[in-house]
């Protein structure tokens, strides 16, 4: 007996191994694959197109249920795994669908923990306020393990959600861990009673098999073998007039058990035989085998070991034929071939997005390294300009405060002269308004813009210590529009004084009669005119009087005037723009310069000092 029993498995074993060439000619023939063996081969294309996250996902769940259903719970558990993932990082309404299916088969599995963490996260996912309720009530249940009350209650409120809502297969799944938890509680006939509301609304035939077991193992327990007997009995007969050859089988053989346990041997060997015929007839191979062992154990244990031997002749006899009949071998093969490839393109997959971390880390390191270059390239240029910029600064303000040493000089000798005539009242209101001129002058010395009224007050001390040391030699004029706010509008420190320099100096003072010098500011859209104007000798005659000296110091007062307009244009973005020119009036001669400056107000101004003093 153990020689034949051994001899079975070695040739399966061997068929087996070549049952992909007899899988191609029965796939051949037939033309049919297996709901589980479509849903890996439409996995395999979503996989290769690679371009479809979304259908990979949906697909994985498809296998993924078609495994649960055939209680492949563990290969179940990786694809559901792997469709949550994805799921999740596309944000999709699935994933609390999924979270829930993942942790039902990990609960089928007895792995506790992470079924509740995913009954859950579940939980959170879901957007409907029952389904979330449904699965805190299974998570709670999950936690109550030791407290079968408490399971009963989060079940019950389970079964009236799915009850509402028509789910007729979650609410047989209900009443079945109903069912289970009565029976802890020893309430077996209630037990029954949840298992058969359970049986009601299954379809699948594995599902009834394993429902009708759980109805039977509740009578039994109440010593009830014969009502058990008649339940299975009843569902037998079901499945014979919907032609279920698998749920027939399975309950052939729990009839055979429940005769075995009642000690009524002769019907259950009838029973295995039957149950012996139909696995074979339905080219089921590992279904067949199965019940060879069982029929010929029980002809073991009755003594008919001739019986016995010959079963396993007829089936090695017979085993070829069966096995190309045998349709679940083409698609567990299939199946398994398909699984190899899909795989093989995960791990690709993989690969490819590791090979695209990879790229995009370095991607983001060159990002970085050229922003910090640009960065470090940035502040290099701004350094360079800063002290551009500065140099620059330094030069107007060398330029600014560089005072002319003529007009020292010459006020110098003034107060001398009015000391040596013993003049000391002019001596003094001399140097009063000297020393006022050069305290203002020395405290806006640092500022690149001024106030127009201390520009103007400026320029009244110095006229007016002019007027002293030549004695009423001219008059002035200084008139302001009336348009502008001396105090708001803002103008380049010190740029008109030189202008009156040269017009009292080389026009003003060699003329014979008193001499007018006119300053006017005047507004003139974004901009302020400046007329400085004198009726004195005129540029060509002022020319043929000066002395080597004073053309050397005339030319270095209009340069300095020139640089420093030129360095304000380039630091501020300014447009200052200076005209001279003689003019010829009634026979008369004259001089007239024309500053144009921008219209600047105080803010501005103080914006400008404030990058002046940095």
């Amino acid at each position: 007996m153990v020689h034949y029993r051994f001899c079975i498995l070695i040739l399966l074993g061997l068929l087996c191994t070549n049952v992909a060439a007899i899988a191609q000619d029965s796939l051949g023939k037939r033309g049919k694959i297996s709901p589980k063996s479509k849903a890996a081969r439409n996995l395999k294309v979503s996989l290769s197109a690679n371009d479809n996250e979304l259908q990979t996902a949906l697909d994985y769940e498809t296998l993924a249920k078609e495994l649960a259903e055939k209680n492949e719970y563990a290969k179940a558990e990786d694809y559901l795994q792997k469709a949550l993932v994805i799921f999740t990082s596309l944000n999709h309404e699935s994933a609390a669908s999924v979270s829930r299916a993942l942790a039902k088969v990990q609960e089928a599995q007895n792995k506790i923990a992470p079924a509740i963490n995913n009954y859950n996260s579940a939980r959170s996912l879901s957007q409907d306020k029952s389904l979330e309720l449904v699965n805190f009530n299974d998570a709670q249940r999950l936690l109550n393990d030791r407290n079968p009350g408490r399971q009963i209650d989060y079940t019950k409120s389970n079964i009236n959600i799915f009850e509402k809502e028509g789910k007729k297969k979650e609410a047989a799944d209900a009443y079945r861990q109903l069912g289970n938890s009565l029976m802890l509680q020893n309430k077996n006939d209630a037990a029954v009673a949840s298992y058969e509301k359970a049986l009601e609304k299954s379809e699948n035939a594995g599902d009834i098999a394993a429902i009708s077991k759980e109805i039977s193992r509740a009578y039994v327990a109440d010593n009830k073998v014969a009502e058990a007997i008649r339940s299975s009995e009843a569902i037998l007969e079901k499945a014979k007039q919907e032609h279920n050859t698998d749920l027939q089988i399975s309950q052939i053989q729990d009839l055979a058990q429940l005769y075995t346990a009642n000690r009524q041997y002769d019907r259950t060997g009838k029973l295995l035989e039957e149950a012996y015929r139909l696995a074979f007839k339905s080219g089921n191979t590992s279904r067949a085998k199965d019940c060879l062992l069982a029929l010929t154990s029980y002809y073991k244990q009755q003594r008919k070991e001739a019986a016995a031997l010959q079963q396993y002749d007829n089936f090695l006899f017979n085993l070829d034929s069966l096995i190309r009949s045998d349709s679940s071998l083409v698609d567990a093969n299939l199946f398994d071939i398909t699984e190899g490839k899909i795989k093989d393109l995960e791990k690709e997959k993989a690969l490819q997005l590791a090979l695209i971390n990879n790229q995009n880390k370095l991607n983001y390191f060159l990002i970085v390294f050229v922003l910090a270059m640009v960065l470090l390239l940035f502040f290099i240029i701004r350094s360079l300009r800063a002290i551009k910029i500065k140099n620059k600064k330094i030069a107007l303000q060398s330029l600014r405060r560089e005072m002319n040493p003529h007009f020292i000089f010459n006020s110098l000798n003034s107060v001398n002269q009015y000391i040596a005539e013993n003049k000391e009242v002019e001596a003094n209101k001399y140097l009063t308004s000297y020393s006022g001129l050069m305290r203002n002058v020395m405290e806006h010395s640092n500022k690149d813009f001024v106030p127009l009224t201390v520009e103007a007050e400026q320029l009244r001390r110095y006229l007016d210590l002019e007027q002293l040391r030549f004695s009423d030699k001219f008059v002035y004029i200084l008139d302001i529009d009336e348009t502008l706010d001396p105090d708001s509008v803002m103008i380049p420190n010190m740029l008109i004084q030189p202008h009156l320099e040269n017009a009292v100096w080389h026009g003003l003072r060699y003329k014979d009669t008193k001499g007018l010098l006119r300053v006017s500011f005047r507004k003139q859209g974004r901009f302020i005119r400046v007329e400085i104007e004198d009726d004195g000798i005129g540029l060509a005659k002022s020319r043929e009087l000066k002395t080597v000296h004073q053309k050397a110091h005339q030319s270095r007062g209009i340069t300095n005037t020139h640089e420093r307009i030129n360095l304000l244009n380039d630091i501020y973005h300014l447009s200052i723009r200076l005209e001279m020119e003689e003019i010829t009036k009634d026979g008369a001669t004259g001089t007239r310069v024309v500053l144009q400056l921008p219209l600047m107000h105080k803010h501005d101004g103080n914006r400008k000092n404030h990058l002046s003093n940095r």
